[in-house]
């Protein structure tokens, strides 16, 4: 079987050598020639996105997934008229739009922040007095990392969140939660509606960028981990999803509230290539090809940390005990993800004391 894969990023490299051993092949669409994913298969695109380019990757395979989810609709819809794409055209159309995820997340009846569809300054006004301030302003498309968002802690700022948001408009204003901390989610569901889920994850962000992430995160109840486990249950199950989605989340006192989804696999479940017995990459690939999912359990407590902008030094890492490298082939640039390190330990002390190693050896330092 043949695969083909919308991007040609880290996540498309880490879920194709992590399905390889089943015999699959891929091609991959990303216009970079020099994409992570670029010695791995075929590669498809151009700079225009055009028709005939789009239509040679569908030639190309037998069935169809992405990497992310900023893609056209339309394209995906192309490729379902002729074959298999997974997850489906309207797990895309949702997670894609910050209206619609806000709006299936009330039909689910799943809390999540009370927000405003923003189309001027003056509907920003109006929100301001309706929900009050704070509030998070974001693009309803895009985005990512801290991009395409601004905090509005003042009335006098409508004006500057209008100005550098406004080219993503319609925007949606979100009133602030107050959390005690951010966690994660990351579920697979097959073809035939099994589901499976992975253990909740602790996640740390610097200026908007995940920094690093724990699992299982520590201290959560049953009834925390129940209620996660629900509300992706109920998201996977409504959208007739097929593959890995993931659902942040803030741990308020109120209990969780939903932040935003993503159909694919997520930075904050790299932990489970060296952490789990079978990892995100894995089970969204083997749910992609219609085959068994596999065990979704932590071997032992985990860490993930992000490399930003700057490599360290190889040796220096891979010296420091249940220790992983992974390098993305990517030129170094301020707030670009080159790589990312997995820790693994017996204990969450010697877990900690392993981050603290690593972190003495990252040229750009963050929140560790």
């Amino acid at each position: 079987m043949k695969i083909g894969i919308f991007g040609g990023g880290q996540l498309g490299r880490m879920m194709a050598l992590a399905s390889y051993p089943f015999n699959l092949r891929f091609s991959f669409y990303d216009a970079a020639k020099d994409c992570p994913s670029a010695p791995l298969g075929q590669l498809f695109g151009d700079t225009q996105a055009s028709v005939e380019s789009l239509d040679a990757f569908i030639a190309s395979a037998d069935v169809f997934t992405y990497e992310f989810e900023n893609i056209p609709v339309a394209w995906v819809e192309r490729i379902a008229a002729q074959k298999p794409v997974y997850p489906s055209v309207k797990s895309l159309a949702v997670s894609q739009n910050r209206l619609n995820e806000k709006a299936l997340f009330k039909q689910l009846a799943i809390p999540a922040a009370a927000y405003r569809e923003v189309n001027s300054p003056d509907d920003l006004i109006q929100t301001v007095q309706e929900l009050g301030l704070p509030l998070v302003i974001k693009t309803t498309m895009g985005g990512y990392d801290g991009k395409g968002q601004f905090v509005l802690r003042d009335s006098k700022d409508v004006a500057q969140a209008w100005a550098e948001l406004e080219r993503g408009a319609p925007l949606i204003a979100e009133a602030f939660v107050t959390f005690e901390r951010e966690l994660s989610i990351i579920a697979v569901r097959s073809q035939t509606g099994e589901v499976r889920c992975y253990p909740l994850a602790l996640n740390t962000h610097h200026q908007g960028i995940l920094s690093h992430s724990i699992v299982p995160a520590p201290q959560i109840s049953a009834a925390t981990k129940a209620q996660a486990e629900q509300y992706i249950t109920q998201i996977l199950n409504e959208l007739d999803h097929v593959g890995v989605l993931t659902l942040e989340l803030f741990d308020t006192a109120q209990g969780l509230y939903a932040n935003e989804t993503a159909p694919r696999v997520h930075n904050s479940g790299h932990w489970s290539i060296e952490g789990a017995v079978c990892s995100q990459f894995e089970n969204h690939m083997r749910a992609v090809a219609g085959l068994p999912l596999g065990v979704t359990e932590a071997i032992r407590p985990s860490a993930m940390i992000n490399i930003i902008g700057q490599h360290p030094n190889t040796a220096d890492i891979l010296a420091i005990p249940e220790t992983h490298l992974h390098l993305y082939g990517k030129s170094e640039r301020s707030g670009r993800k080159l790589g990312h390190i997995t820790i693994t330990a017996s204990t969450y002390q010697a877990l900690q004391e392993r981050i603290a190693q690593v972190a003495a050896h990252l040229p750009n330092k963050m929140a560790l």
